[in-house]
């Protein structure tokens, strides 16, 4: 437990913060597995889950939720599942 008011303060900041951050990935993962099953299923509404999903990591990774490259990384598998699936 933090002696200090400063320290009293930055926990509770950090306590919000970490809420925040996990309900954010959280969503993001649940975009990510609902959009690679869609694309699997060779789903109609795939192409607008796929486009909320990466909406939803450009966010992320605005807010330095995840990294940059790691979002970059996602998008461009993401896309390339997506292309395979459409063309087969």
């Amino acid at each position: 437990m933090p002696n200090k008011k400063s320290a009293m303060k930055e926990l509770r900041k950090s306590v919000k913060r970490k809420f925040y951050n996990d309900k954010i990935e959280d969503n993001l993962k649940n975009l990510l597995k609902k959009s690679r099953k869609a694309i699997d299923a060779k789903d109609k509404g795939a192409k607008e889950l796929v486009d909320k999903t990466l909406k939803a990591l450009d966010k992320a990774a605005q807010k330095g939720v995840i990294k940059k490259n790691t979002k970059d990384r996602k998008k461009s598998r993401l896309h390339l599942k997506l292309n395979k699936s459409v063309k087969a």
